[in-house]
C-alpha cells in the first residue's frame, strides 16, 4: 500500500514537473499564443486546467501560481513584457503581484474543485471538458476583476475605459478572444483528460462516477 503511495507521489511530481515546464516554455515563446486573423488566444491556462484535473485544487494553484508568476515577471520585462503589465508594474509593484498572480492562483485552485466535484456525477471527458472551460472563465473574470479592484481608479484604466459602461469595457476588452479560449481549453481538457485517465493517471475514489 505504502509503495503504491510513493509511486502515485512520484507520478504527480513527475506531471507538475512536465506541465510547469510546458507552462514556462508557453509564456516565453510564441507557442503560447494561437493567432488566428486578428485573435490571440492564451493556451497558458490548459496546463493549469490540467493540473487541476490530474493534481486536485492545490496542484492547480501551484501551477496557477506559476502561470501568475511569468505574467509578473513580464509586467517587469522579464521573458518577454507585457504594455499593461509594465504600466500596471510602475504604477505599483505589489498591486501588480495581486492582479497577476493571486489571480491565477484562486482560479487554479477553484478548477481543481470544479474537476473534483464534477467528476462523481459525469462522465470524465464532460468534467474534463467543463473544467478546461473554467480555467479559462475564471482566469478572465479574476484577471479582469482584480484588473479594476487594483487599478480601476488609475488614469490608465480611467483613459481605457473611457467613460464607457463598465460591463461594456470588460466585454469589449477581453472580446471574442475569451471566448475561444475558453472552447480551446475545453476541447484541450477534454482530450488530455480522457486520455490521462486511460492511462490511470488520474484517479477518482468516488464509486458513483461515471467513468
Amino acid at each position: 500500500m505504502r509503495s503504491r503511495q510513493n509511486l502515485q507521489k512520484t507520478k504527480n511530481l513527475a506531471i507538475m514537473s512536465l506541465l510547469t515546464a510546458l507552462l514556462i516554455v508557453l509564456s516565453v515563446t510564441p507557442l503560447g499564443y494561437l493567432n488566428i486573423g486578428p485573435l490571440a488566444i492564451t493556451l497558458n491556462v490548459i496546463p493549469v486546467a490540467i493540473g487541476g484535473i490530474v493534481l486536485g485544487p492545490v496542484g492547480g494553484a501551484i501551477l496557477g501560481a506559476v502561470f501568475g508568476m511569468t505574467s509578473f515577471l513580464q509586467a517587469m520585462g522579464i521573458g518577454g513584457a507585457s504594455a499593461m503589465g509594465v504600466i500596471c508594474f510602475e504604477i505599483s509593484p505589489f498591486l501588480t503581484f495581486i492582479h497577476r498572480v493571486l489571480s491565477r492562483i484562486l482560479a487554479g485552485y477553484l478548477t481543481g474543485w470544479i474537476f473534483r466535484l464534477t467528476s462523481k456525477r459525469l462522465h470524465i471527458s464532460f468534467s474534463s471538458a467543463i473544467t478546461g472551460f473554467a480555467a479559462a472563465f475564471l482566469n478572465t473574470l479574476f484577471f479582469m476583476a482584480t484588473l479594476l479592484l487594483c487599478f480601476g481608479n488609475t488614469e490608465y484604466i480611467r483613459g481605457l475605459i473611457g467613460g464607457q459602461n463598465i460591463l461594456l469595457f470588460v466585454c469589449t476588452f477581453v472580446g471574442i478572444n475569451a471566448v475561444f479560449e475558453m472552447i480551446a481549453g475545453a476541447v484541450a481538457s477534454c482530450a488530455l483528460g480522457s486520455a490521462l485517465y486511460r492511462a490511470k493517471m488520474i484517479h477518482i475514489k468516488d464509486s458513483d462516477r461515471k467513468g
